[in-house]
């Protein structure tokens, strides 16, 4: 039989171990765990005729419609499992740690592997993801007009060994009507969860973290709300006041590379909050590649969103460079006095 481990145990098991994921290709694709690689025992049509069959005829006969669904593939599990553990141990799990992955455990351990399944499933895991998210944690939130290039500053602090999440990159999105551009498709909120969560997870509780200040969504990926409530309530906050005319700079470096309709439809995104004579005037200037006075308008609505968005906050130190330098400004935070 199988050993079943806790959603915890599991997780560090994985660590060293592969996981196989053997629920369907639309149930895999929404959000898994990560890492984990799909073998699915049904397909998404086979996932959805066994369980109109549990409904309308009852168990016995959905178990064996799955069974003759299931049968002519098992040759085929046991070489797919081959490639993803040679050496043969893996970690098995479905929904709920049911018969899906309990029949894959049987037939991997009759083929001679050692097998670990997940004790409920991968709902159990999403629960312990979850509830990870309300562990207090030392945060310091670095914060920011648009454009003072504070994920470059993550980066920096990362490199001089500091702990350090960035939000955006786990969720492809820059967090502005922009963000998406030249950015992979973003996974969903439970992916984006997940993957939060296999970096949480890994952080040394007693040295902080930094995050970028951010609203509750980054495109269309949610915060998890115990953690962006810890995010509210920093150990402190840092503000990197960098002039207008820098930023400006660094979203013409950023953006101007990119196809114009893409920027024109991000703009259109934020015509109501710019206005239509502002709107109309950022159109006519990205339609002449005037690149800076486009930036230089849509940050005249940005700033102000993030000035009320400042007043909010208790601010524990306020840096101004003078120079766009994330390394020389990530060396002066280090410097900053613990507020």
């Amino acid at each position: 039989m199988a050993t079943a481990l806790s959603p915890a145990d599991f997780l560090q098991a994985s660590q060293r171990l592969p996981i196989i994921d053997v629920r369907s290709p639309g149930e895999y694709s929404h959000a898994h765990i990560p890492g984990a690689i799909n073998i699915p025992l049904f397909s998404n049509d086979e996932r959805v005729k066994v369980g109109t069959c549990y409904k309308q005829q009852g168990r016995d006969a959905a178990v064996r419609l799955g069974l003759e669904m299931v049968g002519p593939k098992l040759a085929l599990f046991v070489k797919k499992a081959d490639l993803v553990a040679p050496q043969r141990e893996v970690l098995v799990h479905c929904w709920r740690g049911g018969m899906r992955s309990g029949s894959f455990a049987w037939l991997l351990r009759t083929a001679g592997f050692r097998v670990s399944t997940l004790e409920g499933g991968y709902k159990a895991y999403r629960n312990h993801v979850l509830e990870s998210f309300q562990h207090p944690q030392n945060m310091s939130i670095l914060g920011g007009p648009t454009g003072s290039g504070k994920t470059d500053i993550l980066r920096a602090l990362a490199e001089m060994g500091e702990q350090v999440i960035d939000l955006e990159a786990i969720a492809h999105h820059k967090g502005s009507a922009y963000g998406a551009i030249g950015q992979a498709p973003q996974p969903s909120s439970e992916q984006f969860e997940n993957l939060l969560h296999q970096q949480w997870r890994l952080l040394n509780p007693h040295q902080r973290v930094w995050l970028e200040s951010e609203s509750r969504h980054i495109g269309g990926c949610f915060i998890p709300l115990a953690f962006w409530q810890q995010m509210q309530q920093p150990t402190e906050f840092v503000f990197v006041d960098l002039p207008k005319d820098l930023r400006i700079q660094r979203l013409v470096r950023e953006y101007a590379c990119y196809d114009h309709t893409l920027l024109q439809a991000a703009t259109e995104r934020i015509k109501k909050r710019l206005g239509g004579q502002h709107y109309k005037a950022a159109i006519e200037a990205l339609q002449r590649h005037d690149y800076a006075t486009v930036a230089d308008i849509s940050l005249n609505y940005y700033d102000k969103a993030y000035l009320y968005e400042l007043s909010q906050r208790t601010i524990s130190h306020h840096l101004h460079p003078t120079d766009d330098n994330p390394t020389a400004t990530a060396q002066a935070i280090l410097q900053l006095k613990a507020y």
